[in-house]
Protein backbone atom coordinates (compact mmCIF):
# COMPACT_ATOMS: atom_id res chain seq x y z
CA UNK A 1 0.00 0.00 0.00
CA UNK A 2 1.04 3.63 -0.35
CA UNK A 3 3.09 4.68 2.64
CA UNK A 4 0.55 6.70 4.67
CA UNK A 5 3.30 8.69 6.38
CA UNK A 6 4.35 10.38 3.15
CA UNK A 7 0.98 11.76 1.99
CA UNK A 8 1.34 10.46 -1.55
CA UNK A 9 -1.22 11.02 -4.30
CA UNK A 10 -4.32 8.99 -3.31
CA UNK A 11 -5.37 8.90 -6.98
CA UNK A 12 -2.09 7.34 -8.12
CA UNK A 13 -3.63 4.06 -9.29
CA UNK A 14 -6.70 5.61 -10.89
CA UNK A 15 -6.96 5.46 -14.68
CA UNK A 16 -7.37 9.23 -14.81
CA UNK A 17 -4.36 10.03 -12.62
CA UNK A 18 -2.96 13.44 -13.52
CA UNK A 19 0.17 13.33 -15.68
CA UNK A 20 2.63 16.22 -16.01
CA UNK A 21 6.11 16.34 -17.59
CA UNK A 22 8.80 16.22 -14.90
CA UNK A 23 10.61 19.05 -16.71
CA UNK A 24 7.59 21.32 -16.14
CA UNK A 25 8.06 20.91 -12.40
CA UNK A 26 11.60 22.19 -12.83
CA UNK A 27 10.33 25.24 -14.70
CA UNK A 28 7.85 26.01 -11.94
CA UNK A 29 10.49 25.42 -9.28
CA UNK A 30 12.99 27.70 -11.00
CA UNK A 31 10.41 30.49 -11.11
CA UNK A 32 9.70 29.99 -7.40
CA UNK A 33 13.42 29.91 -6.60
CA UNK A 34 13.88 33.16 -8.52
CA UNK A 35 11.12 34.80 -6.49
CA UNK A 36 12.71 33.64 -3.23
CA UNK A 37 16.34 34.51 -4.02
CA UNK A 38 17.42 37.36 -6.28
CA UNK A 39 20.80 35.68 -6.83
CA UNK A 40 19.19 32.86 -8.83
CA UNK A 41 19.99 33.28 -12.54
CA UNK A 42 19.24 31.11 -15.57
CA UNK A 43 21.19 30.26 -18.71
CA UNK A 44 19.97 28.15 -21.61
CA UNK A 45 21.44 26.69 -24.79
CA UNK A 46 18.68 27.62 -27.26
CA UNK A 47 16.08 25.29 -25.70
CA UNK A 48 14.23 27.67 -23.42
CA UNK A 49 10.71 26.29 -23.86
CA UNK A 50 11.80 22.66 -24.20
CA UNK A 51 13.58 22.83 -20.86
CA UNK A 52 10.76 24.94 -19.35
CA UNK A 53 12.99 27.91 -18.54
CA UNK A 54 10.56 30.25 -20.29
CA UNK A 55 8.60 30.79 -17.05
CA UNK A 56 11.73 32.31 -15.47
CA UNK A 57 12.69 34.20 -18.63
CA UNK A 58 9.30 35.91 -18.85
CA UNK A 59 9.34 37.12 -15.24
CA UNK A 60 13.05 37.83 -14.82
CA UNK A 61 14.42 38.76 -18.28
CA UNK A 62 17.31 40.66 -16.70
CA UNK A 63 18.43 37.45 -14.92
CA UNK A 64 18.17 35.18 -17.97
CA UNK A 65 20.89 34.64 -20.60
CA UNK A 66 20.34 32.86 -23.90
CA UNK A 67 23.71 31.29 -24.76
CA UNK A 68 22.74 29.77 -28.10
CA UNK A 69 23.92 26.36 -29.26
CA UNK A 70 27.12 26.52 -27.23
CA UNK A 71 26.91 24.03 -24.37
CA UNK A 72 30.59 24.29 -23.40
CA UNK A 73 30.29 28.05 -23.10
CA UNK A 74 26.99 27.60 -21.25
CA UNK A 75 28.55 25.95 -18.21
CA UNK A 76 31.76 27.98 -18.30
CA UNK A 77 29.86 31.26 -18.13
CA UNK A 78 27.67 29.78 -15.37
CA UNK A 79 30.80 28.94 -13.38
CA UNK A 80 32.00 32.53 -13.68
CA UNK A 81 28.64 33.83 -12.49
CA UNK A 82 28.76 31.44 -9.52
CA UNK A 83 32.18 32.86 -8.64
CA UNK A 84 30.41 36.23 -8.34
CA UNK A 85 27.91 34.85 -5.77
CA UNK A 86 25.13 34.06 -8.22
CA UNK A 87 23.23 30.73 -8.17
CA UNK A 88 23.16 29.72 -11.86
CA UNK A 89 20.86 27.09 -13.35
CA UNK A 90 21.98 26.14 -16.87
CA UNK A 91 19.81 23.89 -19.01
CA UNK A 92 19.96 21.90 -22.21
CA UNK A 93 19.17 18.37 -23.32
CA UNK A 94 21.05 15.89 -21.15
CA UNK A 95 22.75 14.49 -24.24
CA UNK A 96 24.44 17.86 -24.74
CA UNK A 97 24.84 18.93 -21.12
CA UNK A 98 26.55 17.00 -19.54
CA UNK A 99 27.05 14.89 -22.65
CA UNK A 100 28.93 17.44 -24.75
CA UNK A 101 30.51 19.65 -22.10
CA UNK A 102 31.66 17.18 -19.46
CA UNK A 103 35.22 18.47 -19.27
CA UNK A 104 34.08 22.05 -18.72
CA UNK A 105 31.69 20.88 -16.00
CA UNK A 106 34.46 18.91 -14.34
CA UNK A 107 37.14 21.60 -14.48
CA UNK A 108 35.36 24.95 -14.25
CA UNK A 109 32.49 23.91 -11.96
CA UNK A 110 33.26 20.82 -9.85
CA UNK A 111 37.03 21.30 -9.54
CA UNK A 112 36.40 24.83 -8.27
CA UNK A 113 33.37 23.70 -6.24
CA UNK A 114 31.10 26.33 -7.80
CA UNK A 115 27.38 26.05 -6.97
CA UNK A 116 26.20 25.71 -10.58
CA UNK A 117 23.10 23.60 -11.19
CA UNK A 118 23.35 21.65 -14.47
CA UNK A 119 19.87 20.73 -15.68
CA UNK A 120 19.79 17.82 -18.12
CA UNK A 121 16.36 17.62 -19.72
CA UNK A 122 14.98 14.95 -22.09
CA UNK A 123 17.05 12.21 -20.41
CA UNK A 124 16.50 8.50 -21.04
CA UNK A 125 14.91 6.62 -23.91
CA UNK A 126 11.47 8.12 -23.29
CA UNK A 127 12.54 11.05 -25.49
CA UNK A 128 11.10 8.66 -28.07
CA UNK A 129 11.24 9.66 -31.72
CA UNK A 130 14.37 11.79 -31.24
CA UNK A 131 16.30 8.52 -31.41
CA UNK A 132 19.51 7.11 -30.05
CA UNK A 133 21.68 10.16 -30.70
CA UNK A 134 19.49 12.28 -28.40
CA UNK A 135 18.66 9.71 -25.74
CA UNK A 136 21.02 10.27 -22.80
CA UNK A 137 21.52 6.91 -21.13
CA UNK A 138 24.98 7.58 -19.72
CA UNK A 139 24.56 10.91 -17.93
CA UNK A 140 24.25 9.60 -14.35
CA UNK A 141 27.46 7.63 -14.85
CA UNK A 142 29.23 10.69 -16.27
CA UNK A 143 28.25 12.89 -13.35
CA UNK A 144 28.58 10.30 -10.59
CA UNK A 145 32.36 10.06 -11.01
CA UNK A 146 32.93 13.81 -10.57
CA UNK A 147 33.89 14.88 -7.02
CA UNK A 148 31.67 17.50 -5.31
CA UNK A 149 28.72 16.77 -7.62
CA UNK A 150 25.21 16.15 -6.28
CA UNK A 151 22.81 14.22 -8.56
CA UNK A 152 19.04 14.48 -8.26
CA UNK A 153 16.58 12.48 -10.38
CA UNK A 154 12.97 13.40 -9.43
CA UNK A 155 10.11 10.95 -9.75
CA UNK A 156 7.47 13.48 -10.82
CA UNK A 157 6.87 17.16 -11.50
CA UNK A 158 6.07 18.04 -7.89
CA UNK A 159 9.30 16.51 -6.64
CA UNK A 160 11.21 18.27 -9.43
CA UNK A 161 9.81 21.62 -8.27
CA UNK A 162 10.85 20.93 -4.68
CA UNK A 163 14.29 19.70 -5.73
CA UNK A 164 14.93 22.83 -7.78
CA UNK A 165 14.24 25.09 -4.81
CA UNK A 166 16.26 22.85 -2.48
CA UNK A 167 19.29 22.99 -4.78
CA UNK A 168 19.52 26.76 -4.37
CA UNK A 169 20.43 26.22 -0.71
CA UNK A 170 23.18 23.59 -0.95
CA UNK A 171 26.07 25.80 -2.02
CA UNK A 172 27.33 22.90 -4.18
CA UNK A 173 27.49 21.86 -7.82
CA UNK A 174 24.57 19.68 -8.82
CA UNK A 175 23.06 17.79 -11.72
CA UNK A 176 19.26 17.70 -12.03
CA UNK A 177 18.02 14.95 -14.38
CA UNK A 178 14.64 15.47 -16.04
CA UNK A 179 12.36 13.43 -18.29
CA UNK A 180 10.49 14.89 -21.24
CA UNK A 181 7.22 12.95 -21.31
CA UNK A 182 4.19 13.34 -19.10
CA UNK A 183 4.58 11.26 -15.94
CA UNK A 184 1.89 10.35 -13.38
CA UNK A 185 1.87 12.56 -10.29
CA UNK A 186 3.01 10.31 -7.44
CA UNK A 187 3.65 12.82 -4.66
CA UNK A 188 1.80 15.79 -3.21
CA UNK A 189 2.93 19.16 -1.89
CA UNK A 190 3.02 17.56 1.59
CA UNK A 191 5.29 14.67 0.58
CA UNK A 192 8.78 15.17 2.06
CA UNK A 193 11.71 15.75 -0.29
CA UNK A 194 15.19 16.22 1.11
CA UNK A 195 18.50 16.07 -0.76
CA UNK A 196 20.49 13.13 0.55
CA UNK A 197 17.45 11.26 1.88
CA UNK A 198 15.55 8.35 0.32
CA UNK A 199 11.87 7.67 1.02
CA UNK A 200 9.86 4.43 1.07
CA UNK A 201 6.80 4.99 -1.13
CA UNK A 202 5.24 1.51 -0.98
CA UNK A 203 5.00 -0.77 2.06
CA UNK A 204 3.30 -4.16 2.65
CA UNK A 205 -0.18 -4.13 4.17
CA UNK A 206 1.15 -6.37 6.95
CA UNK A 207 4.45 -8.00 7.78
CA UNK A 208 7.95 -7.50 6.43
CA UNK A 209 8.88 -7.00 2.80
CA UNK A 210 10.55 -9.87 0.94
CA UNK A 211 12.21 -7.73 -1.75
CA UNK A 212 13.21 -4.09 -1.82
CA UNK A 213 12.71 -2.18 -5.08
CA UNK A 214 14.94 0.89 -5.38
CA UNK A 215 13.93 3.21 -8.20
CA UNK A 216 14.83 6.66 -9.47
CA UNK A 217 13.24 9.07 -11.91
CA UNK A 218 10.46 8.47 -14.40
CA UNK A 219 10.17 4.70 -13.84
CA UNK A 220 8.98 5.17 -10.26
CA UNK A 221 5.37 4.83 -11.38
CA UNK A 222 6.15 1.51 -13.08
CA UNK A 223 7.80 0.28 -9.87
CA UNK A 224 4.71 1.24 -7.86
CA UNK A 225 2.45 -0.62 -10.28
CA UNK A 226 4.72 -3.67 -10.02
CA UNK A 227 4.59 -3.58 -6.22
CA UNK A 228 0.80 -3.38 -6.27
CA UNK A 229 0.52 -6.36 -8.62
CA UNK A 230 3.09 -8.38 -6.68
CA UNK A 231 1.01 -7.87 -3.53
CA UNK A 232 -1.87 -9.72 -5.24
CA UNK A 233 0.55 -12.60 -5.86
CA UNK A 234 1.48 -12.76 -2.20
CA UNK A 235 4.91 -11.18 -2.71
CA UNK A 236 5.56 -8.33 -0.30
CA UNK A 237 7.82 -5.50 -1.39
CA UNK A 238 8.94 -2.06 -0.40
CA UNK A 239 9.55 0.61 -3.03
CA UNK A 240 12.23 3.18 -2.27
CA UNK A 241 12.34 6.43 -4.24
CA UNK A 242 16.06 7.22 -4.52
CA UNK A 243 15.76 10.63 -6.13
CA UNK A 244 18.98 11.74 -4.43
CA UNK A 245 21.61 9.58 -6.11
CA UNK A 246 24.43 11.77 -4.80
CA UNK A 247 24.59 12.27 -1.86
CA UNK A 248 23.22 8.76 -1.41
CA UNK A 249 21.27 7.65 1.65
CA UNK A 250 23.52 4.81 2.82
CA UNK A 251 21.61 4.25 6.05
CA UNK A 252 18.24 3.83 4.31
CA UNK A 253 19.61 1.49 1.62
CA UNK A 254 21.34 -0.74 4.16
CA UNK A 255 18.21 -0.83 6.35
CA UNK A 256 16.11 -1.92 3.37
CA UNK A 257 18.62 -4.63 2.45
CA UNK A 258 18.69 -5.94 6.03
CA UNK A 259 14.91 -6.21 6.09
CA UNK A 260 14.43 -7.73 2.63
CA UNK A 261 17.79 -9.43 1.93
CA UNK A 262 17.14 -8.99 -1.81
CA UNK A 263 17.09 -5.84 -3.95
CA UNK A 264 15.93 -4.82 -7.44
CA UNK A 265 17.12 -1.47 -8.83
CA UNK A 266 15.15 0.33 -11.54
CA UNK A 267 16.31 3.25 -13.71
CA UNK A 268 15.92 4.63 -17.22
CA UNK A 269 19.68 4.64 -17.78
CA UNK A 270 22.47 2.27 -18.62
CA UNK A 271 22.83 -0.35 -15.89
CA UNK A 272 26.59 0.19 -15.99
CA UNK A 273 27.59 3.13 -13.85
CA UNK A 274 24.07 4.25 -12.99
CA UNK A 275 21.99 4.41 -9.84
CA UNK A 276 22.01 0.61 -9.53
CA UNK A 277 25.78 0.60 -9.55
CA UNK A 278 25.78 3.19 -6.77
CA UNK A 279 23.43 1.01 -4.71
CA UNK A 280 25.58 -2.07 -5.37
CA UNK A 281 28.66 -0.18 -4.14
CA UNK A 282 26.86 0.74 -0.92
CA UNK A 283 25.73 -2.83 -0.30
CA UNK A 284 29.05 -4.42 -1.24
CA UNK A 285 30.70 -2.39 1.50
CA UNK A 286 27.96 -2.67 4.12
CA UNK A 287 25.51 -5.54 3.62
CA UNK A 288 25.82 -7.66 0.44
CA UNK A 289 22.57 -9.19 -0.83
CA UNK A 290 21.38 -10.58 -4.20
CA UNK A 291 20.55 -7.76 -6.65
CA UNK A 292 18.81 -7.60 -10.02
CA UNK A 293 19.23 -4.51 -12.20
CA UNK A 294 16.49 -3.04 -14.41
CA UNK A 295 17.83 -0.56 -16.97
CA UNK A 296 19.34 -0.42 -20.43
CA UNK A 297 21.68 -3.36 -20.85
CA UNK A 298 24.69 -1.95 -22.71
CA UNK A 299 22.73 -0.80 -25.75
CA UNK A 300 22.04 2.47 -27.54
CA UNK A 301 18.53 3.86 -27.81
CA UNK A 302 16.45 4.09 -30.98
CA UNK A 303 13.42 5.92 -32.35
CA UNK A 304 9.99 4.86 -31.18
CA UNK A 305 7.14 5.75 -28.87
CA UNK A 306 8.16 6.04 -25.21
CA UNK A 307 5.90 3.18 -24.10
CA UNK A 308 7.19 0.87 -26.81
CA UNK A 309 10.79 1.71 -25.99
CA UNK A 310 10.29 1.03 -22.28
CA UNK A 311 8.81 -2.33 -23.26
CA UNK A 312 11.55 -3.09 -25.81
CA UNK A 313 14.36 -2.40 -23.35
CA UNK A 314 12.59 -4.46 -20.66
CA UNK A 315 12.14 -1.70 -18.12
CA UNK A 316 8.35 -1.76 -17.68
CA UNK A 317 6.09 -3.09 -14.95
CA UNK A 318 6.13 -6.74 -16.16
CA UNK A 319 9.94 -6.69 -16.29
CA UNK A 320 10.18 -5.33 -12.75
CA UNK A 321 7.86 -8.09 -11.58
CA UNK A 322 10.01 -10.75 -13.27
CA UNK A 323 13.14 -9.28 -11.69
CA UNK A 324 11.55 -9.39 -8.24
CA UNK A 325 10.54 -13.03 -8.73
CA UNK A 326 14.03 -13.86 -9.97
CA UNK A 327 15.88 -12.22 -7.10
CA UNK A 328 13.48 -13.80 -4.63
CA UNK A 329 14.52 -17.24 -5.91
CA UNK A 330 18.18 -16.29 -5.55
CA UNK A 331 17.47 -15.23 -1.99
CA UNK A 332 15.85 -18.58 -1.17
CA UNK A 333 18.32 -20.64 -3.20
CA UNK A 334 21.60 -18.70 -3.08
CA UNK A 335 23.44 -21.18 -5.33
CA UNK A 336 21.04 -20.84 -8.31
Amino acid sequence: MLNPKLKLNPKLFNQDVEQVPIRKGFGQGLLLAGEIDKNVVALCADLTESTQMHFFKEKFPERFIEMGVAEQNLVTVASGMAAMDKIPFCSSYAMFSPGRNWEQIRTTIAYNDRPVKIVGSHAGISVGADGGTHQALEDIALMRVIPNMDIISPCDAIEAKKATVALTKTGKPAYLRLAREKTPIITTEETPMQIGKAEIYWVPDVGLAQVGIIVTGSLTYHAMLAAKELETKGIKTKVMNLSSIMPIDIEAIVALAKECRAIVTVEEHQVKGGMGSAVAEVLAQNYPVPIEFIGVQNLFGQSGSPDKLIEHYQMGTPDIILAVEKVLKRKINPHT
